[in-house]
């Protein structure tokens, strides 16, 4: 793992890269509006989370730590749809029938030469595990801004076969029984009433997890600008909207950075308030982890680093060489020391590397859920357990199908349900939480138990998971918990 003082000395990296493209950093940033911020003051910010006076927040004063675990690609029914006594695939109805654009009911649902799962499967949910092992890959389905919107199809979830690269793959699911992690729901509390932020991929939700907007991208190539019909249909995909704004993937100005990307397509965003900042304006410590982060930032980046999940990157606040980089963008390997030392931040983001994110295409379930197991054993093992509380979720639903349609909020989303679950001494117990929420509900969750205000009106308006905690009542049942560290 880098030294902290190697880590600082990372902007000379940012300097080199410049050079390769022929410019200085300060020119790079003038000319892409990635003009670096003044350091925020953080005098006197404490290094782990300080106890807390529960009569500022009440009895929700008792939890001092919460960790979000952000997955990867997976919709409610594709993982929770035969879970017990949520809205799963018993419910789905109608709306389980996929059509092509033209309005006809597919016979069988229809499949890629290349697809593992056979031509000739009824029009309706089937399981993977028939096919595919859970231990192994499923092909990557397309998940971006516009195709989800026509997949949705007005709230009618019937054209996610038709719009999809990956065809009839969209209907799987795995047996909820056998996931590792779905044990661990059975005994807290699964939310199957979470949808992702805004329509789309990765890129997008992390920057709604972190900010709850969608950046404008001022000066796009002609290349990376959408195309739309007078209806609003797709005509020529791309990255930005007609009107500028950034929606699908697109690697940030600051390293970590991949090579090859040309500083005209790369984003910075200087001007949106992120969760970080309110946090750090009321001295509240916290951290984004992310597995592989030391190698990435030291040019050395595993080649499943996913460079696009990594949201404070594209804020100019904390770009390399500025002394908040260093502060709250860490390694995973620092949440696990900082479980160890006892001195975890009051919050904490973790990114799994890719290996153990869950995405199809690259990454396994089986190998994913071990890993969540790990971390969650961990925590409990330690005397941070009795005051913190984690919240494990997916950016996004990786083009599965769901069959709840998604609630009409603003232009950008809420995209389609993905499983959420909340494990903690505080959480409700044997519980399935039906309550309307949104990836910005964490945000909600943050800045009630914190006291910070709303980035805008959307994490304002978002319910901060009050469902899922009993906290007046000490969270859990006489009922003992669970080990988490069991397989």
């Amino acid at each position: 793992m880098l030294k902290l003082e190697s880590r600082i000395a990372v902007a000379a990296l940012v300097l080199a890269w410049a050079a390769v493209h022929g410019a200085p950093a300060p020119a790079l940033a003038q000319t892409y509006g990635c003009v670096p911020a003044s350091p925020a003051d953080t005098t006197g910010e404490p290094d782990f989370a300080p106890e807390t006076d529960e009569a500022a927040v009440g009895p929700m004063g008792k939890l001092h730590h919460l960790v979000v675990i952000y997955l990867e690609n997976h919709s409610f029914d594709n993982l929770y749809g035969w879970f017990a006594g949520a809205n799963g695939l018993a419910s789905a109805g109608l709306n389980n029938t996929q059509r092509d654009l033209a309005g006809n009911v597919y016979a069988t649902l229809p499949q890629t030469l290349t697809s593992p799962f056979p031509g000739d499967l009824p029009n309706k949910p089937f399981p993977i595990e028939a096919y595919v092992p859970a231990k192994n890959r499923i092909p990557d389905l397309v998940h971006r801004f516009y195709q989800e919107q026509a997949q949705i199809d007005g709230g009618k979830m019937d054209h996610f076969a038709a719009v999809s690269d990956a065809k009839g793959e969209v209907m799987g699911y795995y047996q909820t029984s056998g996931l590792p992690i779905a044990r661990l729901a059975e005994s807290y509390t699964l939310c199957d009433n979470f949808f992702h932020a805004a329509f789309g991929g990765s890129f997008l939700n992390h920057l709604w997890l972190v900010a709850a907007a969608t950046p404008r991208f001022e000066k796009p190539t002609r290349a990376m600008i959408a195309q739309l019909d007078g209806a609003g249909n797709l005509l020529k995909d791309g990255e930005v909207t007609p009107d500028s704004f950034a929606v699908n993937t697109i690697m940030p100005m600051s390293m970590p950075h991949p090579d090859g990307v040309k500083p005209s397509e790369c984003l910075c965003i200087r001007d949106l308030p992120t969760i970080g900042d309110r946090l750090s304006e009321r001295r509240v410590s916290w951290v984004w982890y992310s597995g592989g982060w030391d190698r990435a930032m030291a040019g050395q980046a595993d080649p499943l680093f996913q460079f696009h999940h990594q949201p404070f990157a594209y804020f100019a606040r904390y770009a390399a060489g500025m002394p908040e980089n260093v502060k709250h963008l860490k390694d995973e390997n620092d949440f696990i020391a900082a479980i160890k030392s006892g001195r975890l931040p009051a919050v904490s983001f973790v990114k799994p590397l890719g290996p153990d994110n869950e995405h199809p295409g690259y990454a396994d379930m089986v190998t994913g859920e071990k890993h969540v197991i790990y971390l969650l054993c961990m925590l409990q093992n330690s005397p941070l357990w009795k005051n913190t509380a984690v919240l494990i979720t997916y950016d996004e639903h990786g083009g599965l199908w769901d069959h709840v349609a998604p609630p009409k909020v603003d232009r950008w989303g809420p995209g389609s349900r993905v499983p959420s679950i909340v494990i903690s001494p505080f959480a409700k117990r044997h519980h399935v939480d039906h309550t309307l929420y949104d990836t910005t509900s964490i945000l909600a969750f943050i800045e009630k138990r914190w006291q910070v205000k709303a980035l805008n009106s959307r994490d304002l308006r978002a319910n901060p998971l009050s469902g899922a905690f009993d906290f007046a009542g000490s969270g859990a049942s006489a009922t003992p918990e669970p080990d988490l560290c069991s397989p």
